[in-house]
């Protein structure tokens, strides 16, 4: 009789900064429904990974869930897989944290299960050659990776009949690829589909091996999957199917392929990821030429063998597409540097530190494609707490004497960034771009108070015009991959790019009759070419009680020559930032513009009760932070977040007019098309008729209300 190896694996993970009802809807929809359908099929064999993020979540809030899958150890129904704990993209970290993240789960998974994890799930299978060399070290004997990486390597179909070798330096590890067949089969197609893919794999010797391995979550999270998994008992009958034909298919772990099965050969793979993700790190209009490329070649019904030579981008660049991911990621290296750059002793009291370093790279918030990843605020605002938060217990460590003042190319652009650090603030400043504050975080709350998103064109914003709502989708289960609906009508009209990084301390020369409505939706022209200018540090000195620097920049406004100067102070002891602006013509006749400042503050929530604009008389009649409003003649205007305890005051010494409108983008997640509140940008506008010489000052006030 012809048999076959059926090596069967399930991925788990939630981010870190995830909330707990949305974690708690995926253990009662995924995690825990599958268990007990596997529990009452003992002659299931399969293996199972549970990041570290996940296993702490259970350990906390269902305790008894994690003996239940102990037992199923015990009886040699499961294998566990090691991975990194936080799950972090291991090839844009460094090798130390590699090291120690992998470490860290495999410890976990040998105190809860008593088992010794042998191999690893990669996150989002994202694969580097050197990644041989880190997972030799870290003990891993195996890794699973999409069989498209191996077609990229030239393999083909026929050749993808087992597990693979590869070694970088010398260094070995194993790898096994995935069928994309069945990765789009289960749980979308009748159990059949899988028999009969497994047969056609079948041969007299038996020694062919075929995987499948994919996210738990497409087992009851994913949309419509629940009720297609369980309610009609797809998983039941797919076990059943399974059981019924165990004479010939031959369940293993992969730890016992790798014991009882030579490879099949030696390979090198390129770098890669499945291939949705090489196309979702395209730049949106090389995504679009790939997607329409993509759908011509099925057209002439060319795709299928060709496949193998159409690929997508490489993971890195979501580094180079998102400012805000690469702001992040090197944040994080910069702190990993500063850590490991401590002599042993003091690392060994630098737990805590390490812990949230590595939380701090989890790979959720660092990319973005059919799930929420950098667009999720909540998720973009775990990763920063964890890092300030890692950043004080070294200061606690290994105490500096601060104000201090560093020049530095922290995010690698060429250029140097200026990085002042206080005892209540961390503020990173971009000179090449307008001289801006793109990174301002307040110790106290562990909160970056520009933690924002400039809304940007994504390829997919062209199916906006064929997004359905969910009521409108046909009754039917469909691959996440293939859904378009929208959550709400006319998304369209709500969709606005910007032409700039909406940070804070934006310099704007704009005209005397532009309104709100046309500034939000960016539909207007500057006057002057301040915006994205590259300024220069004048002046810098840290004194005991204060932080002092000045940057400068000569550049054009309605052609003429002006030289704006911005001076900030930055109190040691408080989260208070002076600032003063003052502009100099340098050309005959007067320059009539008005002159903003912009700031754009993250706080998360659009509109939530707690959350909110006011004013010294109180809150405005619509004080919800993704309303709209003017204040004319106005010195003040604050913004609150009453959940974390954080008050952001804005003071003028001198009136302006004062709009604020929130930043929304349209993004794509699992559910479709959503608006997404990012931010509540504050424009405070002057108008002046500069002769000589011009100066504006105010105060932004950062502080914890109890």
């Amino acid at each position: 009789m012809k048999r076959v190896n059926f090596l069967f694996g399930i991925h788990n993970h939630q981010p870190v900064g995830n909330f707990d009802f949305v974690i708690e809807d995926a253990f009662q929809k995924s995690y825990l429904p599958f268990i007990e359908v596997l529990e009452r099929h003992p002659k299931i064999r399969i293996a199972i990974h549970f990041t570290g993020i996940l296993l702490d979540w259970f350990k906390l809030h269902h305790p008894d869930y994690l003996p239940r899958i102990k037992k199923m150890v015990d009886h040699g129904q499961l294998e566990i897989l090691t991975g990194a704990f936080y799950e972090p993209i291991l090839a844009v970290i460094p090798e130390q944290d590699r090291q120690s993240q992998i470490k860290k789960l495999t410890a976990n998974v040998k105190e809860i299960f008593d088992y010794e994890a042998q191999g690893m799930w990669l996150a989002e299978r994202i694969w580097e050659p050197t990644l041989a060399s880190t997972l030799n070290a870290a003990n891993v004997k195996y890794t699973i990776l999409d069989d498209t990486h191996f077609k990229y390597a030239g393999l083909q179909d026929k050749d993808l009949t087992g597990y693979f070798l590869t070694e970088d330096l010398g260094n070995s590890v194993r790898l096994f690829p995935i069928s994309k067949q069945l990765r789009y089969a289960i749980p979308f197609q009748e159990p059949q589909a899988t028999i009969d893919h497994l047969r056609s794999m079948a041969t007299e010797e038996g020694d062919n091996v075929v995987v499948f391995a994919d996210d738990g979550e497409k087992f009851g999270v994913w949309p419509k999957t629940f009720d297609h998994v369980y309610t009609n008992s797809w998983l039941e009958k797919f076990f059943t199917a399974i059981e019924e034909n165990l004479d010939w298919i031959n369940l293993l772990h992969f730890k016992e392929a790798v014991n009882t099965i030579k490879p099949v050969q030696r390979i090198y793979l390129p770098t890669a990821s499945y291939a949705e993700m090489g196309e979702w790190s395209l730049f949106p209009q090389a995504q679009e030429d790939y997607a329409e490329f993509e759908h011509r070649l099925a057209d002439n019904g060319l795709l299928e063998q060709n496949s193998p030579f159409v690929r997508g981008g490489f993971w890195r660049n979501f580094q180079a597409k998102y400012r805000e991911v690469n702001d992040m990621q090197k944040h994080m290296l910069h702190l990993s540097r500063a850590l490991w750059s401590q002599p042993q002793a003091k690392r060994e009291k630098l737990g805590k530190a390490f812990d949230h370093l590595w939380a701090a790279q989890c790979n959720c918030p660092y990319w973005h494609g059919v799930f929420g990843g950098i667009y999720l605020s909540h998720i973009r605002d775990a990763i920063y707490s964890n890092l300030i938060e890692a950043g004080k217990e070294l200061q606690r460590i290994d105490p500096a004497t601060l104000p201090v003042i560093e020049m530095e190319d922290i995010n690698i652009d060429g250029y140097d960034e200026l990085l002042v650090k206080t005892k209540n603030l961390n503020a990173y400043f971009d000179l090449k771009n307008g001289g801006t504050l793109y990174e301002l975080d307040f110790k106290p709350l562990l909160k970056n108070i520009l933690d924002t998103m400039t809304r940007r064109r994504e390829a997919y914003h062209k199916d906006l015009d064929r997004a359905v709502s969910p009521e409108e989708q046909m009754d039917e289960t469909a691959s996440i991959h293939d859904l378009v609906i929208a959550k709400e009508p006319d998304l369209k009209s709500k969709l606005h790019y910007d032409t700039y990084d909406r940070k804070a301390f934006i310099d704007h020369f704009v005209d005397e009759k532009l309104n709100l409505e046309d500034f939000a939706s960016v539909r207007y022209e500057e006057q002057g070419d301040f915006i994205q200018g590259v300024y220069e540090l004048m002046n810098s000195k840290a004194e005991n009680d204060r932080a002092v620097f000045t940057f400068g920049r000569e550049g054009q406004v309605q052609g003429k020559t002006v030289f704006l100067k911005k001076h900030f102070v930055l109190l040691n002891d408080q989260g208070k930032l002076f600032v003063e602006y003052s502009l100099e013509n340098r050309s005959a006749g007067p320059v009539s513009t008005n002159f903003g400042v912009e700031l754009n503050f993250g706080l998360q929530a659009g509109h939530a009760e707690d959350r909110y604009y006011y004013l010294k008389e109180g809150k405005p009649e619509d004080a919800y932070l993704d309303s709209n409003g003017v204040l004319e003649e106005a010195d003040f205007i604050g913004l609150r977040d009453d959940w974390r305890k954080l008050d952001i005051q804005l003071s003028l010494e001198n009136p302006a007019t004062i709009w604020r409108f929130p930043i929304e983008t349209i993004s794509l997640s699992e559910g479709g098309f959503e608006r997404v509140y990012q931010s509540s940008a504050v424009m405070m506008l002057w108008k002046i008729e500069l002769e000589k010489k011009w100066t504006v000052r105010f105060e932004l006030n950062i502080s914890k209300k109890i």
